[in-house]
């Protein structure tokens, strides 16, 4: 792999992997793949974009959009697919879902179709936790069976059998990541980390559901982006791998912490 195009590569964890790419292998070319939707901002990858001219691109394009997908594969001899490109707020699901069927869905088939037409050495899905549903005790394994409990959760999940059923049907070199919730530079402040700190910061109240008693896991997004990269290099054809730190905390805890 030398060539990397990452979709949805101006989004918060796309970016800090481009840049993690970039710094960790000097011989390897990306370029970012972006609608520029509220969540992409070209900011994010400012810097990427002054320290990394030559080993470099951006296309705007929608991941639905075929024709330019396929236009940019040709140009810049892309040999792998990062896909970022999601709608990813469970809250915003539930009020447009049909935002999420298309990119999450419709656009994976595109990228799917794509890697197979040009043969691509690998195509990597980063997905969620989320495809598990309610995990009452313990915690999730990959084997276990996906049972989504929103529209966000659905369209990844289904994104994810799309996947697998490239690789049985097609052969294709596929590999599945499903993280738990990311934290760090260049969120959009939606998120529950960065909304609270900003309303904090605000003297505002800070929205937290219920009793706070729901469980996460938060891992940095740097850290994210090293697993990818490991599965990346290492990973079975075909697997799916769970990133996460393994330490949960209640979201009330989290509270007290941001407030502290």
């Amino acid at each position: 792999m030398r060539n990397l195009m990452v979709t949805g590569g101006a989004g918060f964890i796309g970016s800090n992997f481009v840049r993690y790419t970039l710094e960790k292998y000097p011989a390897y070319h990306v370029v970012v793949y972006d609608k520029l939707t509220y969540a992409g901002n070209m900011d994010n990858l400012k810097d990427v974009a002054e320290r990394f001219a030559g080993r470099y691109a951006f296309v705007k394009g929608d991941i639905c959009d075929a024709a330019t997908v396929r236009k940019a594969i040709r140009k810049y001899d892309v040999d792998t697919i990062v896909n970022f490109a999601a709608e990813s707020h469970v809250d915003r699901s539930i009020m447009a879902p049909d935002a999420f069927i298309k990119t999450d869905v419709y656009g994976t088939y595109v990228l799917l179709e794509a890697a197979r037409e040009f043969e691509l050495e690998r195509y990597h899905q980063v997905s969620t936790d989320e495809v598990y549903g309610h995990v009452p005790e313990g915690a999730s394994k990959e084997s276990d069976p996906v049972a989504p409990r929103s529209p966000y959760a659905a369209s990844k999940a289904s994104a994810d059998l799309l996947v697998n059923a490239y690789r049985v049907t097609y052969g294709l070199p596929v590999t599945i990541t499903r993280g738990a919730n990311n934290i760090g530079p260049y969120q959009y402040p939606e998120k529950v980390v960065p909304l609270f700190v900003t309303n904090a910061l605000d003297d505002l109240p800070l929205p937290l559901y219920g009793d706070g008693l729901q469980v996460r896991d938060y891992h940095y997004v740097q850290d994210h982006c090293e697993a990818i990269d490991l599965v990346l290099r290492r990973g079975e054809i075909g697997g799916i791998y769970n990133v996460g730190t393994g330490a949960e905390m209640r979201n009330i805890e989290m509270t007290r912490l941001i407030l502290k």
